[in-house]
């Protein structure tokens, strides 16, 4: 089985990529800027016994989309997709947030979530000759916490995450591709240093339930799970891992 994982080379892109790599999933590890750390993280997959490759692509260039398909393919069919690409690009309210930014944040994390499933369709879809396979977005807390005075912005791309997952489970349903997302909530990686943040996750530690942000690899599991067969009956659901927010 071949895996994509988008924003698969650092945070919880990585750690999915790793999870799945001990699930022997062959994988496609997608990054847009860091070579480095993509590779990194394939040379892990590899020593964990699994065929595994790094891809530059843009998620919201539908022709960066396709190549980043087509070079899937030469793995074998690809069967699995980890929408993981994803940034928040700045913390503010949304009327000192510069247009440009709001524009890249509602493109990566909606349009090219939408963009990867419309081709993993295509290429899954029993109704056009394909295997059936499953698809993992990530959406977030912020979907339905709104985010205020952080970025309503990104919080509205991933409640149309959420809407999207929903909608397209049924219309697959029935071509062999199971659609679902996984919903964390505020996660120890990079994301924000590079929104100008670096030390966001401890300084809302109080306002999670549990008491403290959450991990990378905390959040793999629940995506491996629903990749995998145990989670057959499953689809349309979004699953929450945030510490109770």
């Amino acid at each position: 089985m071949v895996t994509i994982v988008t924003g698969g080379g650092r945070g919880i892109g990585a750690a999915v990529a790793a999870h799945l790599a001990g699930l022997g999933h062959d994988l496609v590890v997608n990054y847009r800027r860091d070579v480095d750390a993509a590779h990194e993280v394939v040379a892990a997959a590899r020593a964990a016994g699994v065929r595994a490759t790094a891809v530059g692509a843009d998620v919201a260039d539908p022709r960066d989309v396709d190549r980043l398909f087509d070079l899937a393919a030469a793995l074998g069919p690809v069967t699995g997709l980890v929408n993981s690409a994803g940034l928040t690009a700045h913390v503010g309210d949304l009327a000192d947030t510069p247009v440009d930014l709001v524009r890249t944040v509602l493109d990566v994390n909606l349009f090219g979530t939408v963009l990867c499933c419309r081709r993993a369709v295509q290429v899954m879809s029993t109704a056009r000759g394909g295997a059936g396979g499953a698809i993992v977005n990530l959406s977030s807390a912020a979907a339905t916490l709104g985010s205020p005075h952080e970025y309503v912005h990104y919080a509205a791309a991933k409640a149309g995450v959420d809407a999207f997952t929903a909608g397209l489970a049924r219309e697959v349903a029935a071509e062999g591709i199971r659609v679902n997302a996984v919903a964390p909530g505020v996660v120890r990686t990079r994301i924000h240093a590079d929104a100008g943040a670096p030390d966001r996750p401890d300084a809302v530690a109080g306002r999670i339930p549990l008491g403290r942000p959450g991990e990378p690899a905390e959040i793999a599991p629940a995506v491996g799970w629903l990749l995998g067969p145990d989670a057959g009956y499953t689809t349309g659901a979004v699953l929450r891992v945030a510490g109770g927010l």
